[in-house]
């Protein structure tokens, strides 16, 4: 056996107690597939529009379904998450909120945000 194949092997996620941040930066990769994915979604109703009225409707159909509301949500809680995360990963570029409490402090905001704008705007939605 050779000095390499004796090293320890370096500790993987399930070795570390989950932190804010490392908690805060997966979300932000996962949202971002999931803004992906949902872009499918997004150009759909555009060529929908784009194509005529039957083709809207059944887009409106899909939407108005239970996979398609479930689909709409996780993209509006997608899209603020992704988007107060990367205001934060900014105002960290900018060299501010980097010791830990402010940075926890930071993660909880942006949870914050999440809930009461994807709220917000659901409510709006059907409430407005």
């Amino acid at each position: 056996m050779t000095d390499k194949a004796k090293r320890p092997l370096s500790p993987h996620l399930q070795v570390y107690k989950p932190q804010m941040t490392s908690v805060g930066s997966i979300l932000h990769r996962a949202t971002g597939y999931a803004l992906a994915v949902g872009l499918v979604l997004f150009t759909w109703w555009l060529v929908a529009a784009a194509t005529g009225p039957e083709a809207y409707d059944t887009f409106k159909t899909f939407c108005a379904s239970g996979i398609g509301l479930i689909m709409l949500f996780g993209w509006t809680l997608a899209f603020f998450y992704h988007l107060a995360n990367g205001l934060r990963h900014l105002i960290w570029d900018s060299g501010f909120l980097f010791k830990i409490e402010h940075a926890s402090a930071a993660g909880w905001f942006v949870l914050l945000f999440t809930v009461v704008m994807t709220y917000l705007s659901w409510a709006c939605l059907y409430g407005c």
